[in-house]
């Protein structure tokens, strides 16, 4: 072959290497910036629990429940999107829960309390009616409602309940005020009729949203370290909220997973509040880990940060708490879910509000040796050292003074901050 031929195709080989590499190039940078298809994932939730008995520091709807009233609830999102839909539910309720409207809208607050920015209020319709029953341990969610949900912001919805509800489900500790009054004003943008006030979330459970993140939810199942009690309230001031501002910041392409806080005060492994009398502590972890967690709307990891109740609450040996939270580790690998785990914060000099000391270093023993497996396991698919970050060096069995709130077990607000600042973001973030 004359060099001219050879030369000749040569240069075809290189022309067809590099038409081959520049489609290759391209389709790579296509994947890269290609918009997902939307999908519906969850962007807030709450664990229902059943209503406490009454009492003289038990609010009257609280006990009892509602007739012919609106509730306005705020909720904080983690992830936005282009609409929403509410998850409202009966999972406690002992008779048909009858809600006659609802709406979806974006708060007001440079205006009156529980006020709604008018131009934002949209109508939440179930199966295209204004009303719906729910049974007894049912749950509705409402049609899609057209409505630019931001990220990390606050969301009223606002029910009226115009029958007898009796004792309602509810989230006790909200660390959120609702917004409470007679008649049918859940379209008025106005909070001036719904004058009573209290820090509970009654019969809402979720609110998903339609975005293109990509990335699902995380559920986290915890107790009231999670539910952050001791929160300036109001404020958003929870680890899991400060969490999800970070993987609002962090994730790339804006695809951060929605957060959805699933803990109950006093919640634990292996017993109910109602063994003590107290319901609205919830009940048993395994019990609610289908619906609080698998029930979520999108969820693809949960993060378990229990175990402290367990110890100090029903004095359960190492062994049992151990085998609990590995029973719950085989029900979210079971079902397809990442896990994650929190070692047991430090609790130190900890007393009921009547002043009785619960800590002792015997039942501390306990914490330490389920932290030790939980440093050491293959259970999980990683370990949030909460106990590391919370403790005092000087005095390891004691939260940091700067991040006690009073009580000796309860973070406060600067404890929340350290405790997300300590989460591995890139552990979150789905590959």
């Amino acid at each position: 072959m004359n060099s001219s031929r050879r030369r000749q195709l040569l240069l075809v080989l290189i022309t067809i290497v590099t038409l081959g590499s520049t489609a290759l190039v391209a389709a790579a940078g296509s994947q890269a910036h290609e918009r997902l298809p939307e999908a519906w994932v969850g962007t807030w939730a709450a664990a229902p629990a059943q209503a406490p008995p009454a009492g003289p520091d038990i609010d009257e709807v609280t006990a009892k429940g509602f007739k012919n009233q609106t509730i306005r609830t705020l909720v904080r999102t983690s992830v936005g999107g282009t609409q929403g839909r509410v998850r409202l539910t009966n999972r406690f309720g002992k008779k048909p829960l009858v809600v006659g409207h609802a709406t979806l809208a974006l708060p007001r607050p440079d205006a009156g309390p529980g006020d709604l920015r008018g131009d934002t209020v949209r109508e939440a319709t179930f199966n295209g009616q204004k009303s719906v029953t729910i049974p007894p341990g049912g749950t509705v969610l409402t049609d899609p409602v057209v409505l630019d949900v931001p990220w990390a912001q606050d969301v009223a919805i606002s029910i009226f309940l115009p029958e007898p509800t009796g004792p309602p489900t509810l989230h006790y500790f909200s660390r959120t005020t609702s917004f409470i009054g007679p008649g049918d004003n859940a379209a008025d943008a106005s909070g001036a009729k719904l004058s009573k006030t209290i820090r509970t979330w009654y019969f809402i459970s979720g609110l998903d949203v339609l975005n293109r993140t990509g990335e699902g939810a995380i559920a986290i199942l915890g107790d009231s370290i999670s539910d952050a009690i001791a929160t300036t309230p109001n404020a958003n001031r929870r680890w899991t909220n400060h969490l999800a501002a970070r993987l609002n910041t962090s994730a790339p392409d804006g695809r951060a997973p929605g957060i959805l806080n699933v803990s109950l005060a006093g919640n634990r492994l292996g017993a109910d509040g109602a063994e003590i009398k107290l319901p609205h502590l919830g009940v048993n972890a395994s019990a609610r880990f289908h619906e609080d967690v698998l029930g979520q709307t999108g969820v693809r990891a949960v993060i378990l940060e229990l175990g402290i109740n367990d110890v100090w609450l029903s004095h359960d040996d190492a062994n049992t708490i151990i085998s609990r939270m590995r029973q719950i580790a085989s029900q979210a690998h079971q079902s397809g879910l990442e896990i994650f785990a929190c070692t047991l914060t430090p609790w130190d000099a900890y007393a009921t509000p009547d002043g009785t000391v619960q800590y002792t270093p015997a039942l501390d023993s306990i914490r330490l040796t389920v932290n030790s497996y939980l440093r050491t396991t293959g259970d999980f698919d990683g370990i949030i050292d909460f106990d590391l970050v919370l403790r005092d060096p000087a005095s390891p069995t004691k939260l940091r003074a700067g991040w006690d709130s009073g009580d000796h077990i309860h973070p406060n607000d600067a404890g929340n901050e350290a405790m997300a600042a300590a989460v591995s973001v890139d552990m979150l973030l789905d590959d």
